[in-house]
């Protein structure tokens, strides 16, 4: 009988759940609100079936006594406000130290600074974090004046405590956050308590809040979300109220506010997608809901968690694109037609030649995206990479060295007044206006694409051999016609091999100074990679006509944008002697990251988890998975567990189930990823370690009359307690100084104030 009746409280949850909807969506009035009252009706109807009322009436008054319901109201505002007041002033204290560039602060305060100014740049991460970093400066005082060059770079007048202060704020509210999660999930003040402490005084979020970076902006967006989805599924009795619409639609803003920083954002968005699926499977099977109420909760979902954040992360766009009207670095990576659009650009209200001809100067651009412009200079290939003649590149910024004369093949450009026209299958010679030397091909090996050929800068002075000779191939055209400006694609075929110019899309090493490869393929089939467009055109004896009629609608250039940012990402690889990390590192806290200084006589600050709590959260999720099959195993078997231990098994398979695949989300895709990684690429899957480290430790610590007796049980769970917000404290005092920075000798100097605190050998302060 104890083993059914054991069975029934926890396998019969859902049928009770689905029970109180119908009631709630046919009109009745449910005397149940939460959850957990929820299962304590359902354990004490099992009870009073066999006539056990002395038995139900004890173990409910425990139960509401139980550490999973906060005393009281006072108790948890008042750990709330603490907490706020831990985390505020643990990443506000010494902002505006060091008062110089710090790390990637050179790259994103200066895209702050872009925005002010409305200069339109490129970067491999959507717009709103660096919109917002550059509203905060602008809200604040800053000019956009400052260049942000290189990291040690002195700020001086320039006023930049308010981008730090408003990154800083936003990390800040990732603790408070939370702790209001960990006690949705579990109803434990110690719980949320404990995860707040984990977050508030950990040095790695302390750090990588107080600069310009996009990463506590994002985390914010992430916590938000998360929040406002248990907030959301804690409404689940109250469908379609004013704070059930809350909720739904907080958590749409927040996942598009998460993606609108980072791609990474994407993972957030998983898991709210995946607790939505099952939460309207559930109410699929839920037989007193009409079809028609499900409809309704579908449709409800649709518009706030898909079309609502998706109008706000094109808004985002929308916004990024208005603001930045002006020519500026990142016109290169963009196509001709989009560069028109810009103020400033070349391309912008211009007028040129709408038809290529011979003696023309011209730029020759690469339609795939980002696929650059055809680019030479005075360097050679190095010795063993194909023939030691002059390199070709693509380069994504305008250069003067992107300048090509279009010569006949037989090298007598006419002298009429009247200028030939260059034709469909015209067969011309490219010369490099810098250096004089042909566009030439020929059998060795390309670079990196190794079944390509090689192409380089060959002759003097436009003199040559039969491999500098290509014919022009109109995409779709016919022998005979024209070449037009921006519009027409052309292929451009060795008439000596038979492969056609190509944009490989990969980076030559540093000899090639980081540019794009250039080889001709064999493989003659169509693709962006082979087809170019004649951007500039200048030729004195041709009629201009205006560009005006090119520029592309909002549509084509959000997609153009997205397709950049997306083959940018794919693009970072890691480079020689660069400092950068693998997944496997991460939760072990094996290497951390120089936010500035090198030496004893520089101000040092230095990217790491505080390792007492890294290496608590990484034996928190060993535990969590113990004590989850342990507790399956119980429940499996019919192990008679009273209320207060069905409730703990509640709460570490729902709420810790949620957690744990929040932390798998967010950090088990990087181990597909091909792309540069850092150490700091880890802080969002470590927020969700740090919450499951909470409900775990207090968990097993609330077990603690499993193995011994009052009042020794409690002593254990008092002293427990205490070890461990002791331990916190005092690991933060240790490793404070890698957040608030420190000068003098180096750890591994016995006279160094972090003597004895490395660790590990790879730890770099």
């Amino acid at each position: 009988m104890a083993k059914k009746k054991c069975v029934a409280q926890y396998k019969d949850e859902s049928s009770m759940l689905r029970n109180r909807r119908g009631q709630i969506n046919s009109g009745e009035q449910s005397p149940v609100s939460t959850h957990h009252e929820s299962t304590q009706e359902n354990t004490e109807d099992d009870r009073l079936s066999e006539g056990d009322s002395q038995s139900l009436n004890g173990t409910s008054a425990q139960h509401d006594q139980g550490i999973y319901s906060p005393k009281n109201e006072a108790q948890s505002t008042a750990f709330f406000l603490l907490v706020v007041f831990l985390a505020f002033s643990t990443r506000l204290y010494k902002i505006m130290e060091p008062p110089h560039v710090c790390w990637d602060e050179t790259h994103f305060g200066k895209m702050g600074s872009y925005y002010i100014n409305r200069t339109f740049f490129f970067d491999v991460h959507p717009p709103l974090g660096k919109m917002l970093i550059g509203l905060a400066g602008y809200m604040t005082g800053y000019d956009g004046t400052y260049p942000f060059l290189k990291p040690g770079d002195k700020y001086e007048h320039h006023n930049y405590w308010g981008m730090r202060g408003f990154c800083a704020s936003l990390g800040s509210c990732l603790p408070p956050f939370a702790y209001l999660t960990v006690l949705e999930l579990s109803q434990s003040s110690t719980a949320a308590l404990i995860t707040a402490a984990v977050l508030a005084f950990d040095t790695g979020c302390i750090t990588i809040s107080q600069y310009i970076l996009l990463d506590p902006i994002l985390m914010f967006f992430i916590m938000g979300a998360v929040l406002s989805m248990v907030k959301f599924n804690r409404q689940r009795y109250r469908p379609f109220s004013a704070p059930w619409w809350f909720w739904l639609v907080l958590t749409g803003v927040n996942l598009s506010g998460a993606l609108g920083v980072k791609f990474v954002g994407l993972f957030v968005i998983l898991l709210v997608g995946m607790n939505t699926a099952w939460d309207l499977w559930s109410l699929l099977g839920d037989l007193h809901l009409s079809l028609m109420d499900f409809g309704k909760h579908l449709l409800s979902r649709v518009f706030g968690l898909i079309l609502l954040p998706l109008f706000l992360y094109v808004t985002i766009f929308a916004v990024h694109f208005v603001v930045l009207n002006k020519s500026g670095p990142g016109d290169g990576f963009f196509s001709s037609a989009f560069q028109s659009r810009l103020i400033g650009n070349n391309l912008h209200n211009a007028s040129m030649p709408e038809y290529l001809a011979y003696g023309s100067i011209i730029t020759v651009k690469n339609l795939r995206i980002a696929g650059g412009y055809l680019h030479s200079h005075w360097h050679l290939y190095p010795e063993g990479v194909g023939a030691k003649q002059q390199q070709v590149t693509a380069y994504l910024h305008k250069d003067y060295n992107n300048m090509w004369l279009v010569h006949r093949s037989n090298d007598s450009d006419a002298q009429s007044e009247e200028p030939d026209l260059v034709r469909h299958g015209d067969i011309i010679r490219l010369e490099h206006k810098e250096t004089t030397r042909n566009l030439h091909s020929h059998l060795h090996e390309a670079p990196l694409t190794k079944k390509h050929f090689q192409v380089t800068g060959y002759g003097i002075n436009g003199t040559g051999d039969p491999n500098d000779l290509w014919q022009v191939e109109v995409c779709g055209g016919r022998k005979g016609d024209l070449v037009k400006v921006l519009r027409s694609k052309v292929r451009f075929l060795h008439r000596a091999t038979g492969c056609v110019l190509y944009s490989s899309g990969k980076t030559l090493p540093k000899w090639g100074w980081e540019q794009v490869e250039i080889t001709c393929s064999p493989y003659l089939k169509e693709t962006p990679n082979s087809q170019w467009n004649i951007e500039d055109h200048i030729n004195t004896k041709l009629p201009n006509i205006s560009l005006s009629v090119l520029k592309p609608h909002f549509l084509e250039i959000l997609l153009e944008s997205h397709i950049v940012m997306i083959r940018g990402n794919s693009g970072l690889k890691p480079k020689d002697n660069e400092m950068s990390s693998k997944p496997w590192h991460w939760p072990i806290n094996y290497q951390g990251l120089r936010f500035s200084g090198v030496n004893e006589t520089e101000y040092r600050v230095y990217l790491l988890g505080n390792p007492v709590i890294w290496w608590l959260n990484l034996v928190s999720l060993g535990l969590y998975v113990v004590m989850v099959a342990v507790a399956s195993l119980a429940l499996r078997r019919g192990v008679q567990l009273d209320k207060r231990r069905i409730e703990h098994c509640r709460v570490l398979m729902e709420g810790g189930g949620l957690l744990l695949l929040g932390w798998f989300l967010h950090y088990v895709p990087f181990y597909t990823m091909g792309r540069i990684l850092y150490y700091h690429h880890y802080f969002p899957a470590m927020l969700f370690s740090s919450m499951l480290t909470g409900i775990t430790l207090d968990t097993l610590l609330q077990s603690a009359d499993l193995w011994l007796r009052p009042p020794y049980s409690h002593w254990l769970l008092r002293g427990g307690q205490a070890m461990l917000f002791l331990a916190i404290l005092d690991s933060f005092y240790m490793f404070h100084p890698l957040s608030y920075g420190m000068r003098g000798p180096l750890a591994h100097d016995p006279d160094s104030t972090m003597a004895g605190l490395k660790w590990m050998d790879s730890w770099e302060f």
